[in-house]
């Protein structure tokens, strides 16, 4: 059987945090994609498109996604060719998560439909064909999947992502002290002891 690991990064990483995933999954190959847009509606086609092409090659195909690349998966129509993920601090409201941004700025539903676009201070664009777009296409996302989250993330509330996890019958690992960005020693530790049971608990 040939299987595939396909790993699909958060904002500001890249394909090559693939690599960290190889030893974890030595009897698959593990890839990761680099999409080239920021939108739901465009890297979702970009994913979609992929995994269609993979599927072709592949037997099964796993899928682990950080952070808002969990949230274009669940955009991209794969649901069929996903045999399980793992999602690393997804981003599974984003329209909640828009809406606490335009709080911080102060800037109103108003505001942001007549302007179209706002910058902010911390670097991210308010955009309001991208709320519009999150508010009329809910997430449905049906893949057995298995969500890694720190207590002290920034961008999603505890009671955001147990909701995600109660609504779609995923299994939640809640890391105490964790943060939204998996990188220190500890939390990179716990994340591949969190994947290996994970791996264990599939083949049962």
């Amino acid at each position: 059987m040939k299987e595939l690991i396909l790993y699909i990064h958060g904002k500001g990483g890249c394909a090559g945090e693939s690599e960290h995933y190889k030893p974890l999954f030595p009897d698959q190959e593990v890839i990761g994609l680099d999409y080239q847009t920021f939108t739901p509606w465009e890297t979702g086609k970009e994913i979609r498109e992929t995994v269609a092409l993979l599927n072709a090659e592949y037997d099964s195909i796993t899928l682990i996604a950080n952070s808002i690349g969990a949230f274009f998966s669940m955009n991209a129509g794969i649901e069929a060719m996903i045999r399980r993920a793992y999602f690393i601090s997804p981003i599974v409201d984003m329209e909640k998560l828009i809406i606490n941004m335009m709080s911080w700025t102060n800037v109103t539903e108003k505001e942001l439909k007549e302007k179209g676009v706002i910058n902010t201070s911390f670097g991210e664009d308010l955009s309001w064909d991208y709320l519009c777009y999150v508010r009329e296409h809910p997430i449905d996302w049906t893949v057995p999947t298995r969500i890694l989250y720190g207590s002290l993330d920034n961008l999603t509330s505890y009671e955001t992502i147990a909701a995600f996890a109660d609504d779609h019958d995923a299994e939640l690992t809640v890391m105490e002290n964790g943060e939204h960005w998996f990188h220190t020693d500890e939390q990179m530790r716990f994340l591949d002891n969190w994947i290996i049971n994970g791996k264990q608990a599939s083949e049962i």
